[in-house]
């Protein structure tokens, strides 16, 4: 990606190198259509797509956002939020990685945006690759739910990011703006057309950029400012080839990559004038056969290592396959004395998603009934090959682990700004600890959770008008433990409960949480506004929820006052 300056013309030469990945007959619908009409085409051919596991993407992120180059055997993460080096070390999972190096799933366009009644997952986007990206931590958490623009001043800058006050014109009314480096703004110019496209019938919370409607959905001076950074950062390789990553992942693909001057007819100079396809891609699809077949990943011999899981439960990895030249489909089959142990998704791969650029990223689970260490072989074969690639598939069960609950610590280093979580180390082996951080907003309530190695989270973005409260769980061999105490941070400081209030409740979904930091039990009485008593609980614990149907009520607490809470 390198800032230079494109007329608008001059952008019809960068759609021929950008749109090779994509199968004939994808995007039929957007031939002869101008303006809405075209964007509600270009939503047709991609809204339908694979919901993915937002907690999983950093194992779909390994293959799709990382350089090219290998040092020494090691990848390396491509975030475009900092120049940070973050390494995926031999061996390690993209979410192990993600773990190790405490790097954090960053929304383009922020979840809270379109959040509703606290719960911000009803909704595809909210795991939606082309809406998200791996990010180093500090960066993420400066960017907070700002929107893009250009800023004036900084009140963060780490070379590549920058966080502070909007120039004029830009920002939609908001205090601060969030501003990628000039090599990635195209890059989330696209990801926001796309956002944009295929999202246009969410109700925003936020009006900075996106209005609720199917045309234009993005305000004016939001779409001026995003075909700009589109224009003078064109596609690059590394998005041509992550959006044929992601086609294979998720199922579909981002048109305004596959066609960069897209955005022109939709929003910009082009408006006017008809999309012909023919005209913008230039170029068959699929690549032409040059040479011999040849399977470029794997490499013949290589070993895909599972690591160690629990007897009974699944573990699952992915591998690369990508080639040249196939004539025929790619069979696959698993043998050896262990095969039954390890289930591949498919036997067979279209020559076609071979030869693309990308390949394809096949899915391979462990799922071992018995424990001891396991070795199969997977073979690759046809597809025009003289001869055959094998892959030695191995993994290690182990006795199913029995976890308790680890115990929370109460936060340090509080300030209006921030705090660090702490929690007591596992007895035993942790491959993870799992942070859950739930926000309470006017009787709503907003969880997210994170995942380290480490007995302690930092959090920079503490809203000191907010309260809030952390729980934790730890991992080993994919299981999970029970979930910890729960420790609350309140609005105006950390309340000891001891000694300011006995019990805290909530309203939550489905019902009025409790929380207690000394552990111990108290009473608890629940009025309905007419006076009623719907619930009298003599010894309420940590923890404890109290089912109630959505409502307002009246909660009694032992030597607090009654408050008013609202259940959703």
């Amino acid at each position: 990606m390198k800032n230079i300056l494109l007329t608008i013309s001059a952008l019809l030469a960068v759609a021929l190198q950008a749109s090779a990945g994509f199968t004939e007959g994808y995007y039929d619908r957007m031939d002869g259509k101008k303006r809405e009409e075209l964007k509600r085409a270009a939503k047709q051919c991609v809204v339908q797509h694979t919901r993915l596991q937002y907690y999983e993407l950093p194992n779909y992120w390994q293959y799709s956002d990382v350089y090219p180059e290998l040092t020494d055997g090691l990848r390396r993460w491509w975030e475009m939020y900092s120049d940070a080096v973050y390494l995926i070390q031999p061996g390690q999972t993209g979410k192990q990685s993600f773990s190790a190096n405490r790097m954090q799933r960053e929304h383009a366009v922020p979840k809270s945006w379109w959040k509703r009644a606290g719960d911000v997952e009803y909704t595809p986007a909210y795991s939606d690759m082309w809406n998200l990206y791996p990010s180093d931590a500090s960066a993420n958490q400066a960017k907070l739910n700002y929107p893009f623009g250009e800023t004036r001043s900084t009140t963060f800058d780490n070379g590549v990011s920058k966080v502070g006050a909007p120039k004029a014109g830009y920002g939609g009314g908001c205090a601060n703006v969030f501003e990628p480096a000039d090599e990635y703004k195209g890059d989330f110019a696209r990801a926001i057309f796309y956002m944009a496209t295929v999202y246009d019938d969410l109700s925003w919370v936020y009006d900075y950029m996106f209005v609720s409607n199917t045309y234009p959905t993005l305000v004016p001076w939001a779409y001026n400012m995003l075909l700009q950074w589109a224009r003078k950062d064109p596609v690059s390789q590394k998005e041509i080839d992550r959006n044929d990553h992601v086609e294979q992942y998720q199922g579909n693909r981002n048109p305004f990559i596959d066609f960069p001057n897209l955005a022109e007819f939709i929003w910009g100079v082009s408006t006017e004038e008809t999309f012909i396809v023919s005209e913008q891609a230039g170029s068959d699809p699929n690549p032409p056969i040059t040479g011999d077949p040849e399977i470029t990943a794997p490499v013949n011999g290589e070993s895909l290592d599972f690591g160690q899981t629990a007897a009974g439960h699944a573990k699952t990895r992915a591998l690369q396959i990508s080639g040249h030249n196939m004539t025929s489909p790619l069979s696959l089959r698993i043998v050896g004395k262990d095969r039954a142990s390890f289930i591949a998704e498919t036997t067979s791969i279209p020559a076609s998603v071979i030869n693309r650029n990308g390949g394809y990223l096949l899915t391979i689970t462990y799922l071992p009934q018995t424990v001891g260490r396991h070795e199969a072989r997977l073979t690759l074969y046809d597809g025009g090959l003289d001869g055959s690639i094998a892959v030695t598939l191995r993994g290690e069960a182990l006795e199913v682990p029995q976890l308790t609950a680890l115990r929370a610590l109460p936060p340090t280093g509080l300030s209006e700004t921030g705090y660090t979580a702490n929690w007591e180390a596992a007895s035993g082996i942790a491959d993870y600890y799992t942070l859950t951080r739930v926000r309470y907003y006017d009787g709503n309530e907003e969880a997210e959770t994170y995942e380290t190695g480490e007995t302690s989270y930092t959090f920079y973005d503490r809203d000191p008008n907010v309260g809030e409260s952390y729980t934790v769980t730890y991992n080993r061999l994919g299981i999970e433990s029970p979930v910890s105490n729960s420790v609350y941070v309140a609005a105006t400081g950390i309340n000891d409960v001891r000694d300011d209030a006995p019990c805290l409740v909530y309203g939550v979904s489905g019902g009025i949480l409790v929380s207690r930091a000394d552990g111990e039990s108290g009473r608890i009485t629940v009025f309905d506004l007419s006076g009623a008593v719907v619930a009298d609980i003599d010894d309420a614990r940590d923890g404890m929820t109290i089912p109630l149907a959505p409502g307002l009520y009246i909660v009694s607490t032992a030597g607090g006052r009654p408050v008013r809470l609202i259940v959703r």
